[in-house]
């Protein structure tokens, strides 16, 4: 739980998702399309690493566990909440607030 944590202090934008992962192909693809530059902690990348930080991620509520989004060392959520966020025009004023866009 230590290492999310401190993970998602040191950037506006964290992601943790699985290279495999469709839907988290996708919301990477829509904040590179914001003008975000996110980062990114491919889980299936990291094989001991990967595993803790998708057990806190649990732990955390995330379900399912990846793709997991933080914006500005909060948890929005998943692929579900994102997007949610950016239909309804919300998402674009938290990476604002949060210091990953300017425009």
């Amino acid at each position: 739980m230590e290492r999310v944590t401190r993970l998602v202090s040191q950037r506006a934008v964290v992601i943790f998702c699985k290279s495999t992962c469709c839907m988290s192909h996708t919301i990477k693809t829509l904040f590179y399309d914001l003008g975000v530059n996110p980062t990114v902690h491919e889980l299936d990348k990291e094989p001991r690493a990967g595993k803790e930080i998708e057990k806190a991620l649990i732990r955390l509520g995330c379900s399912p566990s990846v793709p997991a989004v933080f914006i500005g060392g909060e948890l929005v959520g998943g692929a579900k909440e994102v997007m949610t966020l950016h239909l309804s025009s919300s998402l674009v004023p938290l990476l604002k607030q949060a210091g990953a866009i300017w425009l």
